[in-house]
């Protein structure tokens, strides 16, 4: 069986974002909605998907490289050094811990074909397996992925499926709908849906992590003279102290206005740099203020601004 790092083409030192990027494309390219009808599309996708479910979840990534889990998640047994085989008892050296006898696998085939008869009462069922996981894609505003709700995917054979979106989401994370993916086969359990995030840009909100950025325009006498001023969050807007004698680029942190708090993780702050505009100046009256008051206040705010 094939490493997961094999199965998605990565180095077994690949990072998180490495291992995501490889499984989107990976995914993108064998999802059986894309190939109809194509068996080794299909295989190859529920591979890439195994793989990308091991080595997304850090804890069963670790024990997978320290060799205690297979590619298929299943325990490994614990590996026996060359002396142990020898010194075994007779009879039970070179055989594996744990390995099967002729009965156990007397046993095990009988039990196979009883499933593929329908199980001891003779009924047709055939064996139980578990449902094909599904991949979709769903755009998002970014107050959507901020503030969380609930969307609606349409899917392709025109259902619905309500999704949840947990506030905080970010662009690319994909989102697992346990049992809302494909039918199992003969009362097996359902796959999953696996939901990829894409989140629109916003016209003047970014994002650091939790926290919220925004520049926001000040007059020259807001800036100079101090003022009260609403600005825009996520929330919806708030009024805003802008401290006199402020320059462009003085940061002001509102604690607890980014990205709200979901789970373990905290709400983030809003952090509103402030950005000094001129203005219009109709009757020039601003203009010959100036011309007045800067020769009698000489200022260089260049000053130390010295290269070698």
């Amino acid at each position: 069986m094939p490493s997961p790092y094999e199965v998605l083409g990565v180095k077994p030192d690949a990072s998180a974002d490495d291992i995501r990027k490889a499984y989107r494309a990976l995914a993108k390219q064998h999802h059986p909605d894309l190939n109809p009808g194509n068996a080794q599309a299909e295989q190859r996708f529920k591979e890439v998907t195994a793989a990308y479910e091991l080595l997304s979840d850090p804890d069963k990534r670790a024990r997978f490289d320290r060799g205690e889990i297979d590619a298929s998640g299943a325990e490994q047994a614990p590996r026996r050094s060359y002396r142990e085989y020898a010194e075994a008892a007779a009879g039970g050296r070179y055989h594996p811990e744990g390995a099967m006898h002729a009965e156990d696998l007397e046993d095990l085939f009988a039990s196979f074909f009883r499933n593929q008869r329908g199980g001891a009462g003779g009924g047709e069922s055939g064996l139980r397996m578990r449902g094909m996981d599904r991949a979709y894609t769903l755009s998002l505003e970014f107050l959507e992925a901020v503030n969380g709700g609930k969307k609606r995917i349409t899917l392709p054979d025109g259902s619905n499926l309500d999704v949840n979106i947990p506030a905080g989401v970010e662009d690319g994370q994909v989102l697992r709908l346990r049992g809302k993916g494909g039918p199992g086969l003969n009362d097996g359990p359902p796959g999953d849906a696996l939901v990829e995030l894409h989140v629109a840009p916003h016209a003047f909100f970014r994002r650091a992590g939790r926290d919220i950025l925004l520049e926001l325009p000040v007059t020259i006498a807001e800036a100079a003279l101090g003022a009260k001023v609403t600005a825009p969050t996520v929330g919806g807007p708030v009024a805003v102290t802008v401290p006199r004698r402020s320059d462009s680029g003085t940061v002001l942190r509102l604690r607890g206005r980014g990205v709200p708090a979901h789970g373990d993780s905290p709400a983030g702050d809003a952090l509103i740099t402030l950005k000094v505009v001129i203005g219009p100046d109709p009757d020039g009256a601003l203009e010959a203020f100036l011309k007045e008051w800067a020769p009698l206040h000489p200022h260089d705010p260049r000053a130390g601004m010295v290269t070698r």
